[in-house]
């Protein structure tokens, strides 16, 4: 029997990694002056995005920041960042909105954040864009990690921000 039948989890990172790299292949690239990367950072982040979506199915925990216990949302943020790239970001999404380039909805790119108001807060939630106008983020007690759409009317109405981090940014936490 082949592995993919055995875990459900793998089947879905599986599809779900095909169509990541099959949406960047049939994409029309549009580069902006003011806010260019290199081949080489947008590889990388589009790898960022994929070992997102890999943490699929690891569940909500308040405070949570790593796969054996559980994640929050920025605690979520900051692990794919430090694992994926190597970069150290700050532990809450309102710190974490601080840093980077601010991004208009329509210059979205995989690996940029995307922040919510869903606690009556400015910045209270991040997620990582992953393309075609989606996010993986730790959403709630009761939850595991999972995609959402910026076209969901909750997600659209709670949007707060975007912002690009540029890979080779060095990050200065609040301690």
């Amino acid at each position: 029997m082949p592995l993919y039948r055995k875990f459900p989890s793998m089947k879905r990172f599986l599809a779900l990694s095909i169509l990541l790299l099959m949406s960047a292949c049939s994409t029309t690239r549009h580069d902006t002056v003011s806010h260019t990367t290199t081949p080489s950072d947008e590889s990388r982040m589009n790898s960022l995005a994929i070992y997102a979506m890999s943490l699929s199915d690891t569940p909500y925990r308040y405070g949570g920041a790593d796969p054996e216990n559980g994640f929050d949302c920025s605690g979520f943020v900051q692990f794919v960042f430090q694992n994926s790239v190597g970069m150290s970001l700050p532990r809450t999404s309102a710190e974490m909105s601080r840093v980077g380039i601010p991004m208009d909805i329509s210059e979205l790119r995989p690996g940029d954040l995307v922040f919510f108001n869903t606690r009556h807060s400015r910045f209270s939630h991040v997620g990582i864009f992953i393309g075609e106008n989606r996010f993986v983020h730790s959403p709630k007690t009761g939850k595991a990690i999972s995609i959402a759409s910026l076209d969901d009317r909750y997600w659209r109405s709670h949007f707060d921000g975007a912002r690009r981090i540029p890979i080779n940014q060095k990050i200065v936490k609040n301690q």
